[in-house]
């Protein structure tokens, strides 16, 4: 192989309708070397993956696998040829057990053709065992935290001997004693000769393991640095294309009187004597690690699921607690689900569809939309928030993360909500997108909407919360200002250590 490259790509185009998704992209992989893929959402990472594992025809330019051209037009080709990929978006079958997963379609037989369980189960051990996993091979999946559900995908890479393994932001749900599991088993990788392929928005990670990395943007190939030789300034320029400054902005606005409150909230099972205020203006922070119940007391607020008992009042009326969304909405309560696609979109309607959902009501006369006014609506917000796309007809699914968080934030605008619950706003979403929605955030409270933050990024907390409510297993352990707040007191709180 000419130079040790494992992959090389060259010249790789591909064109949506009405979007040059990749245009002429170069790069290359060494053998047992960790190669960084960066860029904005919308840069072309997903869509290069996908032509790389066969998911994804139609395109042009040449892909060359040791030396020699690699066709595939199925993802099982792919592997068969030693390139294995860790998706961010679990492919598991959560009806089926751990072992089952990890072995899907290559489980070990008897020659008479039945699977050979002991030996399957044993093999399924020993990766959980290199990966540091305490679960039983015969656990079904459904009842594994995401976190561990991850790290089955990883487990299930590892048993197909690649030589190049893809992770698509695999450390997107796991925490931090995960993360540094992780960070060891792909250094592991890299020592026996294996080649990895890193797509991650999270610098501190992709600097402690990489060995190159690349830059895509606008569908284009800007450059490769030796990570040893980069900086983190240098590789957010290449990736923009203009300076991003990512620190959090000191708000001037002026807090008002409380607008929103609950009083000993409770789900059993979940929370328990939750109490809080949120006054107009104001981002509050939710902190907490997971499982603290900080999602959970976001979907009883939105009317999604029940609560046992609590009191709430909006706009220093007392009223019901939501038995839906619609009628948290009547209250001008909106939310930004954790997960986007599943929750937050109906990702074959458009962008037009998404963001007027909400306020259907108020564009229609006699049962007919006003297409015309609520293109208006739409074209404004599409503007205002800055969200890539041909037309506000193009299908929620083909944006990018970025965008796709930002036509819900539009939903929302364009509704009557005036309290929002943004739950992990940031996750998934590039640097440059971040800075973009932090600076909304900080427009919205200007404007006199009131936020409600959960995140479980300490920094994104404690830069951009006036407040910050600390949760642990499911009860409030403390409610500091921002002043009052540093990074060891809210894990105090958070952990359930704090004196």
């Amino acid at each position: 192989m000419e130079n040790n490259v494992l992959l090389k790509l060259s010249d790789i185009t591909k064109e949506f309708p009405g979007v040059l998704a990749l245009n002429n992209v170069q790069l290359d992989i060494r053998k047992g070397e960790v190669l960084a893929l960066v860029g904005e959402n919308g840069a072309g990472k997903s869509t290069l993956i996908k032509i790389l594992t066969g998911a994804l025809s139609g395109w042009s330019g040449e892909i060359l696998w040791k030396d020699e051209p690699l066709n595939v037009s199925q993802p099982w080709e792919a592997q068969q040829a030693g390139i294995s990929t860790i998706y961010q978006e679990l492919t598991l079958c959560p009806a089926l057990s751990v072992a089952e997963n990890v072995f899907l379609g290559r489980e070990p037989r008897f020659s008479n053709g039945l699977i050979d369980w002991k030996k399957m189960n044993r093999m399924t051990q020993e990766v959980l065992a290199q990966l540091k996993v305490n679960v039983s091979p015969a656990a079904q999946v459904s009842s594994l935290t995401v976190a561990t559900q991850q790290l089955i995908e990883i487990a299930r890479a590892l048993t197909m001997n690649a030589e190049l393994i893809i992770m698509d932001e695999p450390t997107s749900s796991l925490s931090e004693h995960e993360v540094n599991t992780l960070m060891e088993i792909v250094k592991d990788l890299r020592s026996k000769g294996v080649s990895v392929l890193y797509i991650s928005h999270k610098f501190e990670e992709i600097f402690e393991v990489s060995d190159r990395i690349s830059v895509l943007r606008d569908g284009e190939y800007i450059g490769t640095k030796d990570t040893k030789d980069a900086d983190l300034d240098e590789i957010l320029s290449m990736m923009v294309g203009r300076t991003v400054n990512m620190r959090f902005k000191e708000r001037t606005n002026e807090i008002g009187e409380t607008v929103f409150s609950v009083k000993n909230l409770t789900a059993k099972g979940a929370f328990e004597d939750i109490s809080f205020e949120l006054r107009r203006g104001e981002i509050l922070g939710v902190s907490g690690l997971v499982g603290a119940g900080r999602t959970e007391v976001a979907r009883a607020i939105f009317g999604i699921d029940r609560v046992d008992s609590g009191e709430m009042m909006v706009e220093g009326k007392k009223c019901r607690i939501p038995r839906s969304p619609k009628e948290a909405l009547k209250l001008g309560i909106g939310l930004l689900p954790e997960d986007r696609k599943e929750q937050g979109l109906i990702l074959m309607m458009s962008i037009q569809s998404n963001v007027t959902m909400p306020s259907l009501a108020g564009n229609k006369h006699n049962f007919v939309i006003k297409a015309k006014q609520e293109a208006g609506l739409v074209d404004g917000y599409v503007d205002k928030l800055l969200i890539k796309t041909p037309s506000i007809k193009q299908l929620a699914q083909n944006l990018s993360g970025g965008n796709q968080q930002k036509v819900v934030i539009a939903k929302w605008l364009a509704s009557s909500a005036k309290i929002l619950i943004f739950d992990e706003p940031t996750r998934g979403i590039d640097v440059g997108a971040k800075a973009e929605i932090y600076e909304l955030m900080n427009e919205l409270v200007s404007q006199g909407y009131s936020i409600i933050m959960i995140s479980s990024e300490l920094p994104e907390v404690m830069g951009m919360s006036d407040r910050i409510m600390v949760m642990h297993e499911g009860k409030i352990t403390g409610i500091l200002d921002k002043k009052e707040a540093t990074p060891e007191i809210v894990m105090g709180y958070a952990t359930g250590t704090h004196n």
